[in-house]
């Protein structure tokens, strides 16, 4: 795991993220932002350098919105 700022700040910006997409999705007992709030939480840990993890991150977010919109 790469310790510098920059990867550290996108780390716990995208998890927190993740954190309120999971509560929402707690709240709301929907699925697949229960499933995306878990994976943006986790998938930080696996992956070196903040761009990879920012873009990582908002594949995930498009991802959860392209299926909520296609009614998932």
């Amino acid at each position: 795991m790469d310790l510098s700022p920059s990867t550290l700040f996108a780390n716990v910006a995208v998890s927190a993220v993740g954190f309120g997409i999971f509560l929402y999705g707690k709240k709301q007992r929907r699925a697949p932002q229960l499933v995306t709030g878990i994976l943006l939480m986790v998938f930080p840990y696996f992956v070196r350098g903040a761009t990879a993890t920012y873009l990582i991150g908002a594949g995930l977010v498009v991802a959860l919105w392209i299926g909520v919109r296609t009614g998932l």
